[in-house]
């Protein structure tokens, strides 16, 4: 039997740490691409010669508050992705109900947002010059300066705002508050009409994800005089899956991020300030240290992992589709393999949903993992092997994403009992076949 962590370990400490170490930790990967040519070794010099602290207070006390320029950027941007979600057209979508009964509705307008953003980015920097996009990778220190600060103070809000005027039931804290600030107190939040989880999770990080990426390429052509092969299929995709999650954002909300995680440091720090930070990092990397490759190897990178990307959604949409048509549909040509799972809401009331066995999903009960891990490692090799900064991110979202087919199957056992032990028999893979 595998040793139970302490509930001191699990509740108290590792939150802790987690909130202590990920701010700086987010700063030194800039200042490791910015400031030691993308070299984790020059890094660990640095810190052995001046000291951790010193170290951490160079990277980050310059930025602790950020800049006006930052400031603005954020709030030119925040304050575009709020006006998109509120006053954008779009139907109402209902999320999936939770287990006190309370089912969330959206306004599906992310296609027309992610549209519209690619439209002004590239109308206002490159034709009407309203902005010089390449001043992102100039102030990158200073805008995650900034957003530490802002993500942490609204993780704040949102603990308070649990406590003391919940916007639903599912809702709660506990005696322990370090472990209600990581966690979070409410499942969805709203302030002034907007959902919380939706604009950080979805138009706030995503959006960003897509774009600063190609402000770092606009700030490569700068000072290069030209875009290198390999920040061209750098930037191609990520843009490729971002415009395919806008294009399925309605999907986004059955995932377990929207229906499990409540809106906490976890969550919320990790897509206002972990993503800008990280997921970009194989661009950023690339800004300052072009890899010229020759133009049938980039075309290959590109279409694998424009292949794995595509399979990844494709995957994700078999599943909504034939939960969409009560099992009536195909997959791969058959009739699907399905398991009427039944379970109880928080209330007690039978509920049933369909568990997939067919098509991709019955390579492995995340199979759409291994579309993300690849596409994201043929993004990142184009960096070439020098330096492991571009390799980052991938190490990163592996681990992620390996540690998150754990949770999903632990909740999803804990949620059908027999019926999963079940669908485990049919598909005993959690990721990649023959090997987890």
């Amino acid at each position: 039997m595998p040793t139970k962590i302490p509930a001191f370990v699990r509740r108290t400490l590792g939150p802790a740490l987690v909130i202590a170490l990920c701010p700086p930790a987010a700063m030194l990967l800039w200042y490791v691409n910015s400031q030691e040519h993308g070299s984790f070794s020059a890094l660990f010099q640095t810190i052995h010669h001046d000291g951790l602290f010193a170290t951490v207070w160079a990277a980050w006390g310059p930025y602790v508050f950020g800049s006006k320029i930052a400031w603005t950027i954020i709030g030119v941007f925040a304050g575009i992705q709020l006006a998109f979600m509120k006053w954008l057209p779009g139907p109402a979508h209902e999320g999936p109900e939770t287990p006190n009964g309370h089912v969330p509705v959206y306004k599906a307008n992310g296609r027309l947002a992610f549209g519209l953003n690619l439209a002004l980015f590239f109308l206002g920097g490159f034709v009407f010059k309203w902005f010089r996009p390449g001043i992102v990778y100039d102030n990158f220190g200073a805008i995650l300066g900034a957003l530490n600060i802002t993500a942490l103070g609204l993780c704040l809000v949102l603990y308070i705002k649990g406590r003391l005027r919940p916007s639903g039931p599912d809702s709660g804290t506990s005696p322990n508050p370090i472990f209600d600030y990581y966690s979070g107190t409410e499942l969805y939040p709203r302030i002034f009409g907007w959902d919380i989880k939706h604009f950080a999770n979805s138009r706030f990080s995503m959006t960003a994800w897509a774009l600063i990426p190609l402000c770092f390429a606009s700030w490569q052509i700068e000072h290069f005089g030209h875009l290198s092969t390999s920040m061209l299929v750098c930037v191609a995709l990520p843009l490729i899956y971002l415009a395919e999650f806008f294009y399925w954002e309605t999907g986004y909300f059955g995932t377990m991020d929207i229906q499990h995680d409540r809106a906490g440091f976890y969550l919320i720090w990790g897509v206002l300030v972990w993503v800008p930070a990280v997921y970009t990092s194989p661009a950023m990397y690339l800004a300052e240290h072009p890899v010229e490759l020759a133009w049938p190897l980039a075309a290959g990178i590109f279409l694998v992992g424009a292949f794995f990307i595509t399979a990844k959604n494709l995957a994700n949409r078999e599943r909504i589709r034939v939960r969409s048509t009560d099992g009536d549909t195909t997959i791969w040509g058959k009739a699907p393999l399905i398991i009427r799972a039944k379970y109880r809401n928080g209330n007690g009331e039978e509920r049933e949903n369909i568990l997939l066995a067919s098509g991709f999903w019955g390579v492995s009960r995340h199979f759409h993992y291994v579309g993300e891990i690849i596409g994201a490692f043929c993004w990142s090799v184009v960096g070439g092997f020098s330096s492991f900064a571009p390799f980052f991110y991938v190490t990163f979202l592996s681990i992620l994403l390996l540690h998150r087919g754990f949770r999903d199957d632990e909740k999803c056992k804990a949620k059908y009992g027999a019926y999963w032990d079940e669908y485990r028999a049919l598909v005993p893979w959690k990721v990649l076949p023959g090997v987890y």
